[in-house]
């Protein structure tokens, strides 16, 4: 059976809620016309969330990361392009909004979909490929087939980032890039588009973001250079451009205009200001975390939302014009995960820069540990609840209280290549840490001293299982070996050779066996007592199996790989009861809650999605 077979036969996983917004798209947030809703991104999913009670809904059905979102006036549609492999087409999806189903899907551009604008009668949707597409396609959204297409740039310029159409005209619409500003007009009558070339004389910039006055009078254009270009549509030339002194740094790469005339922005230095809408002056401004690629009004502009690249949304009101965080997500790969120690309310997760622990309920950030410019690659919570401790790229072991995050102790130089795994024993009296250079070393916890190094590894250590009688623990690396260490001898108990790179090790909950997962696609199963193997298993037919949990009755497992699909498999039967697709990077970890109620699985695109974990004990897969 192949894998495409195998993922349409079984039956799905159900996608609870995410944590994370993929903030580096481009205007990717926008609050829906009910304005009881808002719209983003994570991963291959568009995430309608209601603002009042954060409840989501998921619309899935991208393959690849979603690369870019509209929504139309009235709120009937929103539109979502895709990113995918070089030589490979791009989806545009529309989706019908109050369905929460797909509307109609156009495939035509190459690799990226990189903007697009719904005309405001929502006839037409126009469509921005990419850097390697550089089109522009109008789409009839009645008949659900494409009008036509154009070059979206004549050859001498550079890419185009940014569509916007006309607010009372469905035939007009403009495009904004490097060294480009083009108006054009649909011809419906001979199915073409015409372009007409903007002219701003010496001046030379690259548009990120584009925005059309109400009644079509003008185009306001956001650059790079930090100013604000303001074209008249009906000359196509530019008559005034600010502010002349004090550009905003790092370009404005998102923005919105207000009813009041004056211009809502956001810059690449995370300031957030309004503008005056006839000399560009600075109202009043204010400032968030990351460069703010997102602004949109809610209602009748008494209040707005802001996105970043630090994958943050934040809302704003007008009168106080002060930010107040909505939503917190990482911006980097996750590396690791945990649950508390019976404790299924809370886990936490780490990545660069920084450790968070969550409410499992609400998806809330409780706490934020950060260390800057540093990668924790590994961590866990203490069986006894008392600490956090944490494995760093720098060689370090620190370790926190779990109330406040406040740094408890560190261990200097706990690893030459960086502290790649960490477990406590069951005691939470001694550590047990894997290093990049394959040392597997224990730690006294009172005392901060190194007990023992066990050196048999030659990789990297990429997981650590302590026994529950706290007398054995087992490491996997990527050297191909999995070691079974006698942690009252400090000596090597059973190894296990593999042709793989293992990136994954549990015990089942007798202890009598172990289950390993890696590069190689297999999940094996081989007996403590002795190294041999029982049983393999062809996880995926493609791609490495990243990250690996069993249940705590020892009656399924999950596994999570660098096709983007999270597995459910019973132990025994050694079949696939449930799969779960909707992450646009590669599985890196997953943990089973342990109620056994939920799996929560994170990505390397910085998502953290949980899901509803099946009732699987004594099912058979269909």
């Amino acid at each position: 059976m192949s894998e495409s077979n195998e993922i349409a036969d079984v039956p799905r996983l159900e996608l609870e809620y995410t944590i994370g917004f993929n903030g580096h798209i481009p205007s990717g947030l926008h609050v829906h016309p009910d304005s009881e809703h808002v719209v983003y991104p994570i991963g291959c999913n568009i995430i309608i969330e209601e603002i009042k009670t954060q409840k989501q809904r998921h619309l899935t059905g991208h393959t690849n990361s979603v690369s870019c979102v509209a929504v139309s006036k009235s709120g009937r549609f929103i539109a979502s392009g895709q990113m995918t492999h070089m030589g490979f087409t791009a989806d545009v999806i529309v989706w019908d909004y109050e369905k929460r189903e797909v509307y109609a899907k156009f495939t035509q551009h190459k690799v990226k979909v990189e903007a697009l604008a719904f005309s405001p009668n929502e006839k037409f949707l126009a469509s921005l490929g990419g850097q390697d597409d550089n089109s522009v396609v109008v789409w009839d959204l009645e008949r659900k087939e494409d009008v036509c297409g154009s070059p979206a740039a004549m050859k001498s310029a550079g890419t185009v980032f940014a569509i916007a159409y006309a607010n009372t005209r469905d035939d007009v619409f403009v495009t904004g890039g490097n060294g480009t500003l083009r108006i054009w007009k649909l011809d419906l009558a001979s199915k073409k588009i015409r372009a007409t070339d903007c002219n701003l004389g010496q001046l030379k910039r690259v548009v990120k973001c584009l925005q059309v006055s109400q009644n079509d009078d003008y185009v306001y254009c956001g650059t790079t250079s930090g100013d604000v270009l303001q074209i008249n549509m009906n000359t196509n030339l530019l008559t005034k451009f600010g502010p002349q002194k004090n550009k905003y740094s790092l370009g404005i790469l998102s923005m919105a205009l207000l009813k009041s005339g004056e211009i809502l922005i956001g810059t690449g230095n995370g300031t957030v200001a309004v503008l005056k809408g006839g000399s560009f002056a600075k109202v009043k401004s204010s400032s968030v975390s990351g460069p703010v690629t997102s602004v949109t009004l809610r209602g009748v502009g008494h209040q707005f939302f802001v996105g970043t690249a630090s994958c943050q949304i934040s809302y704003f009101m007008f009168s106080s014009f002060e930010p107040n965080l909505l939503h917190t997500s990482h911006a980097d790969s996750v590396t690791d995960i945990c649950f508390a120690w019976e404790a299924s309310i809370l886990f936490g997760t780490s990545s660069a820069n920084d450790v968070r622990i969550w409410n499992a309920k609400t998806g809330k950030e409780l706490l934020r540990i950060a260390v800057a410019n540093m990668v924790c690659n590994a961590f866990t919570i203490a069986h006894d609840g008392r600490s956090i401790v944490t494995g760093w790229n720098d060689g370090k072991i620190r370790m926190y209280t779990p109330e406040t995050g406040k740094l408890m102790y560190i261990i200097n130089d706990a690893h030459n290549e960086g502290v790649t795994a960490v477990a406590t024993t069951h005691d939470s009296s001694r550590i047990v840490s894997g290093g990049g250079e394959g040392q597997v070393r224990i730690w006294d916890v009172a005392t901060r001293m190194m007990k023992h190094a066990l050196k048999e590894h030659r990789g990297a250590v990429s997981s650590i299982k302590v026994r529950q009688n706290d007398a054995e623990c087992v490491s996997a690396s990527t050297d191909g070996t999995c070691i079974i260490w006698d942690l009252r001898r400090f000596v090597r108990n059973q190894i296990i050779f593999a042709n793989t790179l293992f990136m994954g090790v549990c015990y089942n909950p007798s202890e009598t066996q172990i289950i390993t997962c890696g590069t190689d696609r297999q999940i094996g199963y081989w007996e403590t007592f002795d190294g041999s193997q029982i049983r393999e298993l062809e996880a995926s037919a493609t791609s490495s199996i990243n990250g690996m949990d069993i249940s705590s009755d020892g009656k399924f497992f999950v596994t999570g790989s660098e096709d983007k699909l999270i597995k459910v498999w019973l132990y025994n039967e050694g079949e696939v009861t449930h799969i779960g697709a909707g992450h646009s990077g590669k599985v890196t970890r997953l943990r089973i809650s342990p109620d056994q109620k939920h799996i929560v699985s994170v990505s390397n695109d910085g998502a953290i999605f949980k899901w509803k974990c099946p009732n699987v004990s004594g099912q058979k897969a269909t």
